[in-house]
């Protein structure tokens, strides 16, 4: 292994961050840190077309947001390099390892069509590829080309994938890539191994989709008799189809899970797990516990399910480990935007009745709705088991009498508690005949927390309110 360790992320700004993409960038800062190296970023722009504005500032942020902090104090950006791009190439023209293409878009069509309609793969047959000097330079003067780079044309290219093992290409089924396009600009191919050559990476460490355009690099590396990074193709995201995960079936970037309430730790932790396994029982990890015990052996091959059960049950886990005042704090912005401009205070009383119960923040709004707004609910909710309507309401009855003689100082959970058991056994009831009712009174839901719980929350005088108006609801029906 190299004595200096340097991995890269390099997203390419055309729209947010995927999870996929936060796994690439979670594994590669791991490795460095792991091994005393440095993480560098890199902002792969070179399609301007597709480059979405606010892009780059989000994905910058997203990483911060995840404590990914890169090393190099400003990120490399491809399109304030072209003229370092243009140069190489054209050293790759005088080393006869590319050279310039003048194809139409329209013989380049024709072609792709013709090899479809036969069965073979479509690729570029090199028309352009030992065109003369002359030629050269009279169409340089007059048409658009691009630059390709000269692909061997017999034996293959192999090399070891940390994850994989050894990988093998067939070189007569590669075809010749363009490295710098029409419009001066480089494409992926020439820029990446460039750019990681510049920056010095020791190990490339990004997605199974990119293991196609490996030979193509190791080729380029060659060309220009420099020594190339060790590579790592992570496993595909897949859904639980076993489908390659994409934005046709739901959400993926990383953004969307952070709206939905999952906490960066617990999304984190869930792309830990996405592929590699620790190969002990261990499943809750902080990142200092990550960089500690990574290491890409343990990263398998196959694809890897994105299960959102599994990563409900994360935050869920994540959720619970936070104090009262900070869920509280978490919260709030989800009830400001649900329009319930309460104190902090008050949301922080009122998340905390079901702190321990909700996976996601985005789940608090209708969890305690009921605390805002006074519920509605069928009277026959408020009957427990078999006993009569009349029972309950002499149940309800009792309740508001006991409750409006206690003291304003004994209206806490602990309190409340103790005092309404006490009532119960004088009055020789069932639990569920008073505390049924009582919950479904200040809810009006099946499944609620406690109803000491709520009446703490609610306050006493609320508290009295619900309870009349839930006896009320019987002596309607």
């Amino acid at each position: 292994m190299p004595k200096s360790i340097k991995t890269r992320f390099a997203p390419s700004p055309t729209g947010w961050l995927h999870v996929g993409g936060l796994r690439t960038a979670l594994y590669a800062y791991l490795f460095a840190k792991h091994n005393k190296g440095e993480f560098l970023l890199r902002i792969e722009d070179t399609d301007q077309e597709r480059k979405v504005k606010g892009a780059v500032e989000n994905l910058q942020e997203m990483l911060k947001i995840f404590r990914l902090n890169w090393d190099n104090e400003k990120p490399m950006i491809q399109s304030e390099r072209i003229s370092v791009y243009q140069k190489y190439a054209e050293d790759l023209i005088k080393k006869d390892k590319a050279y310039y293409c003048f194809c139409s878009k329209e013989r380049l069509d024709n072609l792709r069509k013709a090899q479809q309609q036969k069965g073979l793969p479509p690729m570029y047959d090199g028309h352009c590829r030992d065109i003369s000097l002359q030629e050269i330079s009279d169409k340089k003067l007059k048409e658009a080309y691009v630059i390709r780079f000269k692909m061997p044309r017999t034996g293959q290219t192999e090399f070891s994938d940390i994850i994989r093992g050894k990988v093998k290409f067939d070189n007569r089924l590669l075809d010749d890539p363009i490295i710098l396009k029409s419009d001066g600009f480089p494409t992926y191919h020439l820029a990446n191994v460039v750019d990681d050559h510049e920056m010095k990476i020791s190990h490339v460490i990004r997605g199974e989709e990119w293991l196609p355009s490996a030979p193509k690099h190791l080729l380029i590396y060659q060309a220009f008799n420099w020594p190339s990074p060790e590579f790592a193709h992570l496993p595909l995201l897949l859904n639980k189809d076993k489908s390659k995960l994409s934005k046709r079936q739901g959400d993926v970037a990383v953004e969307d899970y952070l709206k939905k309430g999952y906490l960066p730790e617990a999304l984190l932790n869930f792309v830990l797990l996405l592929g590699w396994n620790p190969k002990t029982e261990q499943e809750i990890f902080t990142i200092e516990e990550m960089i500690k015990i990574f290491d890409l052996a343990k990263v398998n091959k196959a694809g890897a399910i994105f299960d959102t059960q599994k990563l409900d049950w994360l935050n869920g886990y994540y959720i619970r480990q936070k104090s009262q005042e900070e869920f509280g704090r978490l919260v709030y912005p989800f009830f400001q935007k649900a329009g319930i401009n309460e104190s902090q205070e008050r949301i922080t009383a009122v998340s905390a009745t079901e702190q321990q119960r909700i996976k996601r923040l985005d789940e608090i709004i209708p969890a305690t709705q009921f605390f805002f707004v006074p519920p509605q609910y069928e009277p026959e909710l408020l009957i427990w088991k078999k006993i009569t309507r009349k029972e309950v309401e002499n149940n309800l009855h009792e309740l508001l009498n006991f409750l409006e003689n206690l003291p304003d100082k004994k209206f806490n959970q602990k309190d409340l508690e103790n005092e309404i058991t006490e009532f119960i056994n004088q009055k020789k009831l069932g639990v569920g005949e008073m505390l049924w009712p009582m919950r479904v009174a200040l809810s009006g839901r099946q499944a609620s927390p406690g109803p000491f719980e709520i009446a703490e929350v609610l306050g006493k005088a609320e508290t009295i309110k619900r309870i009349k108006k839930a006896s009320d609801l019987l002596q309607k029906a």
